[in-house]
């Protein structure tokens, strides 16, 4: 049974990194102790060893161990070996780069044997069959754009439906219908700050702040309030 914790973002004005999520990663994780195996590869401003020894020291208050994927030469052994898969926010085309290198299959095949994965951002987005709903610029140029594929729909994380005065650009809700109109029958879930999706099997829950807004074409946008919902 595949299950997933799916973060938009991973910080809320005024708390700490993973504040706010911390509860729900917990609920999601148990008291087990854990060895979680952490993609860093969304960073780009900062280093990978910088990024992961912030998310060491937050995943060590919580009780469990991180591992830094980056550090690990055997990927196959790495995988194996961990009790659950994190994977950081960032920059999508960044991320996915790197995961293309010989991580894709064996993540997607260890979630599907039900090893717990946890995402935020772009983390939550690599999800996804492909990451053309992120919000990021393509500052590098993966293989192609497809990407984890554990679940049947899209992520656009960081979701908001505001519209910044005097600016002409597209709003949110105008992006992704641009991209129902190419992937006709392909749902968004556009989920916003604070906001989260949780897949256990077959039933999902949206968990967190705000609504969940599910996109798709030729229907009026679903908005969800957090509690079960049926998919």
């Amino acid at each position: 049974m595949k299950r997933l914790l799916l973060l938009s973002n991973s910080t809320l004005p005024g708390e700490p990194f993973l504040g706010w999520a911390e509860k729900h990663i917990k609920e999601f994780l148990g008291d087990t102790e854990r060895k979680i195996l952490f993609f860093p590869f969304a960073g780009v401003t900062f280093s990978f060893d910088e990024y992961f020894e912030v998310v060491k020291e937050r995943f060590g208050e919580m009780g469990y161990e991180a591992l830094g994927a980056h550090l690990l030469k055997d990927k196959e052994k790495a995988v194996e070996n961990c009790d659950a898969i994190a994977v950081g926010g960032g920059n999508t085309f960044h991320l996915v780069h790197y995961l293309q290198d010989g991580w894709i299959e064996l993540i997607r095949e260890k979630v599907k044997e039900g090893i717990p994965y946890i995402g935020w951002s772009a983390g939550a987005n690599v999800a996804s069959p492909t990451i053309r709903t992120t919000n990021d610029m393509p500052i590098i140029e993966p293989k192609n754009f497809e990407s984890l594929d554990l679940i049947s729909f899209q992520i656009n994380p960081h979701f908001t439906e505001e519209q910044i005065p005097n600016h002409g650009g597209e709003t949110r809700p105008m992006r992704i219908a641009e991209f129902l109109e190419i992937n006709p029958g392909i749902q968004v879930f556009g989920i916003p700050e604070g906001g989260l999706v949780q897949v256990n099997g077959d039933s999902m829950q949206y968990k967190g702040i705000g609504q969940l807004s599910i996109f798709e074409k030729g229907k009026e946008v679903m908005n969800v309030s957090p509690g079960s919902f049926s998919y």
